[in-house]
């Protein structure tokens, strides 16, 4: 059995590829490894190094945290900075690559929107007061979805 998830990140990396439609040459072409190599790490006998999987990761679309996170090397974060959240987006089967990226953009707009933006959200500024109706801000700057809203 492979160590620290290595099997897990191979099959992760398979169904990546394949969700984005790419041949395992394909894929290894575009991350500028070799294709035996990248398919020794697709069946978990190979442990790729960080940067390796920051290739692979900008190869394929997703973010190099989750490949981090699926190696081992980073334990997945859940909290204010929205990571569970990209990851379920990125990780999901049912969603092709179109779809995850403008669904990504969506989910940080409304953050921005919001005041929870990434910069925002380890500094500990991410709750400001005064934006909302409540605060005597403006009413659409505490609407997620910009409409017109009967009151």
């Amino acid at each position: 059995m492979a160590s620290l998830n290595v099997g897990n990140l191979g099959d992760f990396l398979r169904e990546q590829r394949r969700t984005a439609q790419l041949s395992l040459r394909q894929l290894a072409d575009a991350a500028g490894v070799s294709n035996p190599y990248l398919s020794q790490i697709e069946r978990g006998l190979r442990k790729p190094s960080a940067e390796i999987l920051q290739q692979l990761a900008k190869a394929l679309r997703i973010s190099a945290e989750t490949l981090y996170v699926q190696a081992g090397i980073l334990d997945e974060r859940r909290g204010p900075d929205g990571a569970g959240v990209q990851t379920a987006i990125l990780t999901d089967p049912s969603l092709n690559e179109r779809q995850k990226q403008v669904l990504l953009q969506i989910y940080e707009s409304f953050r921005k929107e919001n005041g929870l933006g990434a910069s925002d959200a380890d500094d500990g500024t991410a709750h400001r007061s005064g934006n909302g109706p409540e605060d005597g801000g403006h009413p659409h700057e505490a609407e997620a979805d910009g409409g017109p809203h009967a009151t």
